[in-house]
């Protein structure tokens, strides 16, 4: 799990320091505002975590009671690119895999 999260992080920043004509050209980079707004639309998914990747970047997670997710990069510009999407997100087994649970 660790090495997945790194991976992410690391795609992340890739992704941002790659501008966003790039990531437009793949259609995966959109303003922040209009990404959660469809999020929550069509797959009713709402944030359920974030963390720093650097001064200029924030990683999210978004995920739905259904079990699917969402991992965004957003700047510090007001873009977010979806990095990740997935089905079978489980809280209480995150949980339980932290140090101290």
């Amino acid at each position: 799990m660790t090495r997945r999260l790194v991976a992410t992080m690391i795609l992340a920043s890739l992704a941002i320091s790659a501008g966003a004509a790039q990531a437009n050209a793949v259609g995966q980079c959109a303003p922040r505002a209009d990404l959660i707004r469809a999020l929550g639309e069509k797959f009713h998914e709402s944030e359920a975590g974030r963390g720093l990747i650097n001064s200029g970047v924030v990683l999210e997670v978004f995920v739905s009671e259904q079990g699917s997710w969402t991992v965004l990069a957003s700047d510090t510009t007001g873009r977010s690119c979806i990095l990740s999407v997935g089905e079978g997100w489980d809280s209480t087994m995150m949980k339980a895999a932290l140090p101290g649970a």
